[in-house]
């Protein structure tokens, strides 16, 4: 219970802090994203400006733009556009010149659109080249109408700011995988630190039940005896005191049992390495055998087929009173649980290091969110409580604790009004 507490509690952890991380890295990145794009679309409409004087001096000056379509313009022959403050070459930037009916009148630069000339005067984006195409309008000697001169189309190459964007994404990726082992790090020092006092309420809990069970125990028997030998004596037994003593028989009983349980219980929270060294090599078919072999008078009161499909010698080591009571449980459950003509099948497979035994039932079954809470302490369906009236629901707390203490588990499958098939893993003796 405590190791599921504090794995649930790390993953909560961590998916906090990776869901802080992950939308504050979004966050950020669209950001420097949206700020570089709108940079880069600022530089693109400012040459574009720039661009179109070439194109409203070409009417009084003729070599403004050459009529010698296309080519590269370039006035000075000195490498560079007419425009003092922009380098085309090192910027990966190109203009192209149009008329007003969006003929090519010339071109500069190193990077040129591939897009066939549109009057779209909105930034574009086409695989990594950016553009912007705008108008250009000659005013008249009044200055109140204005003729369309022409267009100019600016494009710059993108690559330079995807290959930015993709290092500080690739940061942000390095930086997220060591936050996430940090946190992860700290979110267990964290939850062991936080599970400490839980741990030792814990311990005192089983200490106390172990130490209440056990001071329990005679007063039990003093109380089981003294009904015993006054039941010996009926002649002595006032008749209207006879069902108070069989209740108080049945009450000492079931008390008994519960006191057992639960020193056994606490018993096998913790396991001695002395007990692990008294274990011995046990024939578990065999236990199985004489188990079966038990239950079958059960079995055929209840009218229900009870099978042993076993056809191996198995050993594995541990303590027989335990084991015996570990597959008790399991059975009496499956033949409780299981409907008159009903079968219950116990099976067994030898695989190379470990042993399972299935106990399979057709009966009831479980549904699907009492799964997981079938081996808690005193929880019991309503719908058992119904089909089964005495028992205590530490029966299968008891068989889980018994099966890891070997060093096994036990898995649950189910499906109402089908079945149960409960499945042991133990370990084979080496």
């Amino acid at each position: 219970m405590l190791q599921a507490l504090g794995r649930r509690l790390l993953f909560s952890y961590l998916g906090v802090m990776v869901t802080i991380w992950g939308t504050s890295t979004t966050i950020v990145y669209h950001f420097l994203s949206y700020n570089l794009y709108q940079k880069l679309n600022s530089e693109i409409i400012t040459l574009a400006n720039a661009a179109s004087h070439n194109l409203i001096a070409a009417p009084v000056d003729k070599k403004a733009i050459n009529t010698k379509i296309p080519r590269i313009l370039d006035n000075d022959d000195d490498g560079d556009l007419d425009i003092p403050w922009q380098d085309l070459r090192e910027n990966h930037q190109g203009v192209e010149w149009f008329d007003a009916n969006g003929r090519l009148l010339a071109k500069a630069g190193t990077t040129i659109s591939r897009m066939s000339f549109t009057a779209n005067f909105d930034i574009s984006q086409h695989h990594k080249i950016r553009s912007i195409t705008i108008p250009v309008y000659l005013h008249t000697l009044t200055g109140r109408k204005k003729k369309l001169q022409g267009y100019v189309r600016v494009s710059e190459s993108t690559e330079e700011l995807e290959e930015e964007l993709n290092r500080v994404l690739w940061g942000f990726e390095l930086g997220g995988l060591i936050v996430i082992i940090l946190s992860g790090l700290g979110g267990w020092w964290l939850t062991r630190q936080s599970l400490q006092p839980i741990e030792q309420s814990i311990q005192q809990l089983k200490q106390f039940t172990a130490d209440a069970s056990h001071e329990l125990r005679s007063p039990l028997t003093i109380i089981k005896t003294s009904v015993e030998v006054i039941m010996n004596y009926p002649d002595r037994i006032h008749p209207a005191n006879v069902n108070k003593l069989e209740a108080i028989s049945s009450a000492s009983n079931q008390m008994t049992r519960l006191v057992e349980d639960l020193l056994l219980l606490a018993r096998t929270d913790v396991v001695k390495s002395t007990q692990m060294i008294a274990w011995i090599n046990i024939p578990l078919d065999e236990l199985l055998e004489d188990l079966v072999e038990f239950l079958e008078l059960h079995a055929v009161s209840k009218e229900i087929t009870l099978k042993l499909e076993i056809s191996t010698e198995v050993f594995i080591k541990g303590e027989a009173i335990q084991l015996k009571r570990l597959f008790s449980n399991l059975l009496q459950n499956a033949l409780h649980y299981t409907p008159k003509g009903g079968t219950v099948i116990v099976s067994l497979v030898k695989l190379e290091r470990f042993v399972v035994i299935n106990v399979q039932d057709t009966g009831i079954g479980i549904l699907p969110e009492h799964i997981l809470l079938i081996f808690n302490r005193f929880w019991r369906a309503d719908q058992a409580r119904n089909q089964r009236e005495g028992g205590l629901g530490l029966g299968l707390a008891i068989a889980l604790a018994i099966a890891k203490t070997h060093g096994g588990d036990i898995t649950v499958t189910s499906e109402i009004a089908v079945g149960s098939c409960f499945q042991v893993r133990l370990p084979l003796a080496s």
